[in-house]
């Protein structure tokens, strides 16, 4: 009997939206040659790891002249914008759990075209912001040299004509993914567990200097300001998303990647207005604006120490290698999910003697550091947000899809008030891409035509969905 799921016709271009069927999808799962190690705690991590990065470590300085001291607020409502996505990958993490995230997702529920953008998308996101987020750590790289050892690299060396720091800290990653999922698990775990103190440690220090006065007047912008700042800050969020990609290697997905999914954002919720407040408290946002490492400069007015701020600093290369880290290995997890399906090559699924995809590893952390030491990624870099928002749009769509198809899957958490929240998670990503700027949907546009034609000229030929047809 065929299955009740698999609604896809043999040929023309309605088989563009021919969709994978569930139970397909979860029999891969139950039978992954990928190894399962990881509980909640290493999710959590992973998550965590993936989005406490850059944003929090320069974003105050460009947010708070916006919102005012009300920008703990911003940072606050910005939470509640991801939230409305998380519940909904939440959700879907737990109803099917795979490598894949909001590409296998939307395979299941909007078709294989659909899919391929969003995997496509999803690539952008992964590829592009790993290697400017290893241009960022260079930078920092660059301060906490100079700040400890009095030495800078050579300029040729940093930027200037090739980024050597930022090819080491993605092939470095690249090593340790390489070497097994534990072990990239505890380097995760323990580089989480050490940014998140020294965030702590910020505020600790700057809670020393708080002076009411700093807060008034509280929202000088009022609400237009608040939303305004918030739509900064929003990006700071981009990563929760992280353990999404682990739901063949976690130990009981299911159970255990809902959980991680919220509980990563609120964690990362918890610091960011913690850090936001205090650091406005204390200085006042005069002095945070226009600066490009806020919490540094925070830490130098508040103390007549330097290490303080070199313990910052130190933080902050610590959080962006780890972004490297759980980014990369994101991407590797989607490329396993597209490839088994036969829309991109077989060898992006292969599997090590160690239970990893050892080719794919290697084949995206030579790229990635290539894209990082000679590409100067500008614009190119702004458009993962697009990405991110297409895919964070289509999961939504998707958790109403799925719910309609087969309200009687499995589903280890359900989103509340659907369709409501799915809606509203949806709304927010439109909202959000609308305000992005024309050059950044320009690169989008030519990356989106690419892999058209890539999808067109290789993945619709070599679909295992069709072939099985």
């Amino acid at each position: 009997m065929p299955d009740p799921d698999d609604r896809q016709v043999p040929s023309g271009a309605v088989s563009l939206l021919r969709t994978k069927p569930v139970d397909r999808i979860a029999d891969e799962s139950a039978h992954t040659s990928l190894r399962r190690t990881l509980g909640l705690v290493p999710l959590i991590a992973l998550s965590v790891g993936a989005t406490l990065g850059t944003g929090i470590f320069v974003v105050l300085g460009q947010a708070a002249p916006v919102a005012g001291p009300a920008v703990a607020v911003s940072f606050a409502v910005a939470a509640l914008a991801a939230l409305f996505s998380a519940l909904s990958y939440a959700e879907l993490a737990g109803a099917v759990p795979v490598s894949g995230s909001a590409y296998s997702y939307a395979y299941a529920t909007l078709g294989e075209l659909v899919a391929w953008v969003c995997g496509w998308c999803l690539l952008l996101e992964y590829g592009v912001s790993v290697a400017a987020v290893a241009v960022g750590w260079s930078g920092y790289l660059n301060a906490f040299l100079d700040a400890t050892l009095g030495v800078q690299l050579p300029a040729a060396l940093s930027g200037d004509v090739v980024n050597l720091p930022a090819a080491v800290v993605v092939l470095l990653a690249t090593a340790v993914l390489v070497g097994g999922v534990r072990e990239s698990a505890a380097v995760t775990t323990v580089t989480t567990v050490l940014k998140v103190l020294v965030l702590l440690f910020f505020v600790v220090v700057a809670v020393f200097g708080f002076r009411s006065a700093n807060l008034a007047p509280f929202a000088p912008a009022g609400v237009a300001g608040i939303t305004g700042a918030a739509s900064l800050v929003f990006f700071s969020f981009i990563g929760f998303d992280a353990a999404s990609t682990a739901g063949e290697e976690a130990k009981n997905p299911q159970r255990d990647m809902p959980r991680a999914i919220v509980l990563s954002l609120a964690i990362v919720t918890v610091v960011y207005v913690l850090v936001a407040l205090t650091a406005v408290g204390a200085v006042g946002v005069d002095v945070l604006e226009g600066s490009d490492a806020s919490l540094a400069t925070v830490l130098q007015r508040l103390t007549d120490a330097s290490w303080p701020a070199t313990v910052l600093s130190a933080g902050a290369v610590i959080a962006i290698a780890s972004v490297v880290l759980t980014v990369l290995y994101g991407q590797t997890r989607v490329l396993v999910a597209m490839s088994r399906d036969g829309l991109v090559p077989k060898v992006f699924s292969r599997v090590g003697p160690r239970r990893v995809p050892t080719a794919n590893t290697l084949i995206v952390g030579v790229v990635v550091a290539v894209l990082a030491a000679l590409v100067p990624l500008g614009q190119l870099a702004e458009a993962t947000s697009i990405g991110t928002l297409v895919a964070f749009g289509l999961v939504n769509i998707g958790v109403i899809v799925l719910r309609r198809t087969r309200p009687d899957l499995p589903r280890g958490f359900r989103t509340p008030w659907v369709p409501v929240v799915p809606l509203l998670g949806l709304g927010m990503c439109a909202l959000l891409v609308a305000g992005l700027a024309p050059a950044t949907w320009l690169a989008f546009g030519i990356w989106s035509v690419v892999g058209l034609v890539v999808y067109f000229a290789y993945g619709r030929r070599h679909s295992e969905l069709a072939r099985g047809e």
